[in-house]
């Protein structure tokens, strides 16, 4: 999205925030305008004319556009706080009915088989972060997460690991670099930080062309593990996909464990003793 224009990525967001595409067009290009007619809206927004006035009906009842009923009609857009706190509201209203609605879904019996283990996927930075927080907002006894990228470390996991921490959980934190590992350390200085000493987080040992990077890897009470990759080494979670699973063997959490401790001096190591 950063290579969009602002006016593209405007667009782009309110579609994302239940706007079709012409009532966007037309809400940023009266954005851009003090106030303007149906033929202004249209050359500033490449929307048809006759189809501004069905749009600008549509903003009018969402409470994002103001209509000055004159001859020709004028046109204005509420103030961009407005106009933010109004799609807001909306947007967490529409997902308080979803999480009802959801909740309310009648159960469907699954099918009787016995499940050893479980792995799944996920795509998508936000995605994954927040199933990263809830793992760790679910863990009993141990959290061992190690971070690759600065934007993993976000302030709503930070809070999570801070209240698994108060709440007796061992909670040890690794990172790929020493100022990543600094940063950490200064906003959390209860929990034990470390510079990872798996050097393949920031590259492929098989490919040194390979731009895929380690992102977060999460263990958590020894059972539950997730893992994601960054692609063309970005920092900022474009990209990022993650696989994560439960109920794996013993044999494979100690060797994962094990791993992921590695710069972890043993003295520091709650597990260190098993």
């Amino acid at each position: 999205m950063d290579e969009l224009s602002n006016t593209q990525q405007a667009i782009e967001l309110l579609q994302q925030l239940g706007l079709k595409e012409y009532e966007a067009k037309c809400f940023v290009a009266l954005s851009q305008l003090p106030k303007g007619t149906a033929k202004d809206v249209s050359e500033t927004s490449d929307v048809p004319r006759t189809r501004v006035y069905d749009a600008i009906r549509v903003l009018e009842t969402k409470g994002l556009v103001e209509v000055q009923h004159s001859k020709p009609q004028q046109f204005r857009a509420v103030s961009i706080e407005e106009a933010a706190e109004t799609l807001r509201r909306e947007y967490e209203a529409r997902a308080k009915r979803l999480t009802d609605v959801l909740q309310n879904l009648e159960p469907v019996e699954p099918v009787d088989r016995e499940i050893t283990h479980e792995v799944w996927s996920l795509t998508g930075f936000n995605a994954i972060s927040t199933r990263t927080v809830e793992l760790v907002g679910g863990a009993d006894s141990e959290i061992v997460l190690i971070v690759g990228q600065p934007a993993v470390f976000t302030e709503e996991l930070a809070d999570s690991v801070q209240a698994a921490r108060e709440a007796g959980v061992d909670v040890v934190i690794g990172t790929a670099t020493e100022d990543l590992r600094d940063e950490i350390q200064q906003g959390l200085p209860d929990i034990d930080v470390f510079t990872s000493g798996l050097e393949w987080l920031a590259s492929s040992p098989l490919d040194p062309k390979d731009g895929t990077t380690v992102s977060r890897l999460l263990l958590v009470d020894q059972n539950t593990i997730l893992v994601s990759t960054a692609l063309d080494g970005s920092t900022d979670g474009r990209g990022e996909k993650a696989v994560f699973g439960r109920g794996f063997e013993n044999g494979l959490v100690v060797i994962a464990r094990r791993m992921m401790a590695t710069g972890l001096g043993r003295e520091r190591d709650p597990d260190a003793s098993t």
